[in-house]
């Protein structure tokens, strides 16, 4: 409802272009296939809609519809065809939600719109993926029914997820021994070294929710440190081991599933230094935090560095925690490394608060000392392009040769040193070649002998 804001969903960024205060961004709005502005959200089409599949949203537990609304908080509450399961698409046949819709906004005919827009700065809160186990072999994940990762087991204990809260297996029992792995995917050289930092606390808040649902039920915890560092996080660890969860300092080496459904989990016991095997109905892993897949693409665009783990590196840890090379580029959240939430909240803030900072400027301030390029050198081989970390070498197709983006350029001279042409130079605004040759001529040349004179007053 503000008219400051304009939503633009189901869209993805293509291109950006321009400099800080000034930025062209191509955005592409996918097709819905149903008008947003006729479509009311009865869901009368869905539930005509004769095709099920399995809905990403609740991680393939229960099905959706192939016209269908993404989750239950989606802005807008709009319908979206799904093009690659709907019959029409598929088999040029049914329309049968197009049939009944009351408002008539199924539209077959939608195409992708193409939408520029002019902005001042960008935040990037583009989050995070969820590490897949089941490449992790050994834990038998997708291969063995009864073993769920954390996620799965959120939306199965979600009043609105497929099995409306009820703690159940796929079979329909409910489990009465449970054993929660921590650290997987996480803090493990084979995959991801860095720690995801959310891991412990969401599995300690699972097994305080399996607690309280099944009361009986004998609950481990598998760690290899608790690490419980924010406000309140130490105390709900007592309050859980209170209620009864046994927490195991040791390693998970293997899971197995025997005959009847349940699992022999087999760890080492880090403390007594003992090798065992206990029997669970139920195995929830508690996977990491992983940059998303399209992290290195949005790099790209928006001219920005990521590092060595892939998520999106902030121009200092201390004294910009939000800023990126590209002074008008700021990030927030899990995007730029593993987070809670109220920790991505204060950086969103802070990142908002920087955004204003550099609107607010009626003019900005640049390096004086940049690269230029000298165009008949220059030809136009690229490399200036791929080895800027600031996004400031563009390409011009037409010239075959590239510039410099001034705005943009911080005067680093990594393209400097890797051009094989001579073409680029460093050179200061304001000093030509000429100017500096008579400063050095100034500075050299021995000054001439000085006249001594005396003045005598005379009275």
């Amino acid at each position: 409802s503000n008219p400051n804001i304009i939503l633009l969903t189901y869209s993805e960024v293509k291109e950006v272009s321009g400099f800080p205060g000034n930025y062209t961004v191509k955005i592409v709005k996918k097709p819905r296939y149903i008008d947003e502005n006729k479509c009311i959200g009865c869901g009368i089409c869905a539930t005509k809609c004769p095709v099920k599949v399995p809905d990403e949203f609740n991680l393939g537990l229960d099905y959706r519809k192939a016209v269908y609304i993404p989750f239950p908080q989606a802005v807008p509450r709009k319908y979206t065809i799904d093009r690659e399961h709907c019959l029409f698409f598929t088999k040029g046949v049914c329309r049968v939600c197009e049939r009944f819709c009351p408002s008539k906004a199924v539209n077959f005919e939608q195409q992708p719109e193409e939408i520029v827009i002019k902005v001042g700065v960008v935040i990037l809160a583009t989050g995070y993926d969820i590490f897949d186990p089941s490449v992790i072999k050994s834990y038998g994940y997708g291969r063995y029914k009864n073993v769920y990762t954390g996620l799965e087991v959120e939306r199965i204990l979600s009043a609105s997820g497929p099995t409306k809260g009820k703690p159940v297996l796929r079979d329909g029992r409910v489990p009465k021994t449970i054993a929660i792995v921590h650290c997987v995917g996480s803090r493990d050289e084979r995959y991801n070294s860095y720690c995801s930092k959310i891991c412990c606390m969401y599995a300690m808040k699972l097994a305080h929710l399996l607690k309280e649902r099944i009361p009986d039920s004998t609950i481990y915890e598998f760690y290899i440190d608790i690490r419980a560092a924010g406000k309140g996080y130490e105390e709900f660890y007592r309050r859980v081991q209170e209620e009864g969860v046994i927490f195991i300092r040791g390693k998970v080496s293997e899971i197995y599933e025997k005959e009847d459904g349940k699992l022999l989990v087999t760890f080492e016991d880090t403390l007594l230094g003992v090798v065992q095997t206990i029997e669970v109905d139920m195995v929830i892993l508690a996977t990491g935090i992983v940059p998303r897949s399209d992290a290195k693409d949005l790099v790209r665009k928006f001219g920005i560095c990521s590092s060595a783990d892939g998520f999106f590196m902030e121009k200092h840890p201390k004294l910009a925690p939000v800023s990126t090379v590209n002074r008008g580029v700021f990030i927030a959240g899990a995007c730029q490394g593993p987070k809670d939430i109220p920790e991505s909240v204060a950086q969103a803030a802070a990142a908002a608060s920087e955004a204003m900072v550099l609107l607010s400027q009626s003019t900005l301030e640049v390096e004086p000392i940049i690269a230029e390029v000298q165009q008949e050198k220059c030809s136009g081989c690229r490399i200036c392009v791929s080895v800027c970390p600031y996004g400031a070498t563009i390409y011009d197709s037409e010239k075959n040769a590239t510039r410099v983006e001034k705005a943009l350029c911080q005067g680093c001279g990594t393209c400097v040193a890797a051009c094989p042409s001579g073409a680029r130079v460093m050179k200061q605004n304001g000093f030509t070649d000429r100017q500096i040759l008579a400063e050095l001529e100034g500075i050299l040349i021995p000054l001439k002998p000085r006249i001594k004179i005396e003045v005598t007053s005379t009275g």
